[in-house]
């Protein structure tokens, strides 16, 4: 995991725009790259989806921390 790593502090985003944030970040990304979601629940919804777009293979999918109040997960791309 590279040492610096953008986050995205998701709970700060308009709920109708945090998903389409998250995949505009995830698209812009190089093979290899990732960046970080902060949420205040567990984000497996948006791997769901996110392996329903992308496939499941294509992208990786880290917990950081999982709550009680803070999720943070590492989302890199794995290939194009």
């Amino acid at each position: 995991m590279p040492d610096t790593v953008e986050e995205i502090d998701v709970r700060k985003i308009p709920p109708h725009k945090k998903h389409a944030t998250i995949f505009d970040t995830y698209d812009e990304l190089d093979e290899g790259e990732a960046f970080i979601i902060i949420n205040d629940h567990d984000p497996k919804p948006l791997r769901y989806q996110m392996s329903a777009m992308h496939g499941q293979d294509n992208f990786s999918w880290d917990y950081l921390e999982e709550g009680p109040e803070v999720w943070k997960v590492h989302i890199g791309k794995t290939t194009e």
